[in-house]
């Protein structure tokens, strides 16, 4: 059977698929909520020469970090959307930020439609973009090929591509062949040659990550300090353990008992990724008889040698700041490993473990720079932590350094928006 008949025969499958999964996601925890958008039934009528979609959370400040340095030679209108509803609310935040350039920006924001075939033709009809902007690892065949149907340009920015996916594309390559980007920029040079092998080697190229863009170094370490200071007993050692995971507890209980059995003057800040594993950290610690206090009843100074339970939201990087020592969670159970470029840069060399995977496209050059540091279990870690407490790096050492190494890899959002913009004035 041709390609062709065979691709048509797929979409028909696929189509129906979806056809009747449809009404039962209106049940479904999380799609639920926008569902009218992701049907159309309440789609935004207006049109959009771009059209970016953000999966999630930290596809959606990627976009943000677009809308701010594109520059338009003429208005543009801009349709922003989302799978998710944090994901949608970054994006509505973005895009009210005010704007220096002199052509408007004009966008609007909506949930990502489901990917059912006859939706996107729908969807791609009505929307008419002349570009389309997928955020790093979004494949979608209904929308991709509804967009080659209507002759828009489709542009990959920020491209990664794990190699169990690339595994999974290519048992049909000539179907994604046959959906190819116009361009892809990606990440790293790994990511290019799987992005190589599944579409061609023409239009894909290399950026840097536009994430190193969007980090931002503490101004001052003394500004930080004073907001939290007031908390710690004076000579404390403090060391945070950052973004814990569940899957991890245990091995943190036992760095917080060598920690307290080696340090007399250790203050530990323990930060739950999730705030729904207070409860548990609680109890733990009253069973192995470690004296604890919540952040949210803390007031005055605590004593040395108890574990301040982070309960409250948005003090983490306060808490770095702060810190002689510091832990990132994530990496101690295969969880692909938090953000430890967050405890950098607060001026603090962090510890993680040895899973960090999803952070892989910071670069090894990180870890042979010192600026970060691996331990192969929970006992290295502990022991880290407890010669970082007793001799701390200078803060200002560790900014500088990081700055040196962030300042070589920005640019990706330059890069990516002059690309948009050429593709736009050339349609």
């Amino acid at each position: 059977m041709p390609v062709s008949a065979t691709k048509k025969l797929a979409f028909g499958l696929y189509n129906r698929i979806w056809a009747l999964l449809i009404p039962f996601l209106r049940y479904h925890h999380r799609l639920a909520e926008g569902y009218s958008q992701r049907t159309l039934a309440d789609f935004p009528a207006s049109g959009a020469d771009l059209w970016i979609q953000a999966a999630s959370v930290g596809e959606a400040f990627l976009a943000g970090e677009l809308l701010k340095k594109l520059s338009p030679d003429r208005p543009l209108r801009v349709r922003l959307t989302s799978n998710t509803s944090q994901g949608l609310e970054i994006l509505k935040q973005a895009s009210e930020r005010p704007r220096s350039f002199h052509h408007e920006i004009h966008t609007d924001v909506a949930y990502f439609p489901f990917d059912q075939p006859a939706i996107m033709k729908a969807a791609v009809n009505r929307i008419q973009p002349r570009v389309m902007v997928l955020l790093e690892a979004e494949l979608w065949p209904g929308l991709m090929s509804a967009l080659k149907a209507y002759a828009c340009k489709i542009l990959i920015i920020n491209g990664r591509l794990t190699e169990k996916s690339l595994k999974r594309y290519l048992l049909w390559p000539a179907f994604w062949r046959s959906l190819s980007p116009d361009r892809i920029l990606a990440v790293s040079e790994t990511d290019a040659m799987r992005f190589a092998q599944l579409f061609g080697n023409e239009g894909v190229d290399l950026m840097p990550n536009i994430k190193f863009d969007r980090i931002r170094l503490a101004e001052s370490a003394g500004q930080i300090e004073n907001q939290i200071a007031h908390l710690l007993p004076g000579s404390a050692h403090f060391v945070v353990l950052g973004s814990i995971r569940r899957a991890e507890e245990p091995l943190i209980e036992r760095i917080v008992r060598h920690i307290l059995d080696n340090n007399s003057a250790a203050v530990i800040g323990l930060f739950p990724r999730h705030m729904d594993r207070i409860a548990y950290w609680k109890q733990r610690l009253k069973r192995l008889s470690v004296p604890y206090a919540l952040r949210s009843n803390t007031k005055a100074p605590i004593r040395h040698g108890t574990v301040l339970l982070w309960d409250t939201f948005g003090e983490l990087s306060l808490a770095y700041g702060l810190s002689n020592a510091a832990f990132v969670g994530g990496s101690l159970a295969p969880l692909g490993g938090q953000n430890f470029l967050e405890a950098l840069t607060c001026g603090v060399v962090p510890v993680i473990g040895p899973s960090w995977e999803n952070f892989a496209w910071v670069g090894l050059e990180i870890f042979e720079q010192g600026l970060v540091r691996i331990a192969k279990e929970w006992r290295e870690v502990a022991i880290m932590l407890l010669d970082d407490m007793e001799a701390p790096r200078p803060r200002k050492e560790v900014l500088d350094q990081a700055f040196l190494y962030l300042k070589k890899r920005q640019g990706g959002t330059k890069k990516a928006c002059r690309q948009i913009e050429a593709f736009l004035n050339n349609t």
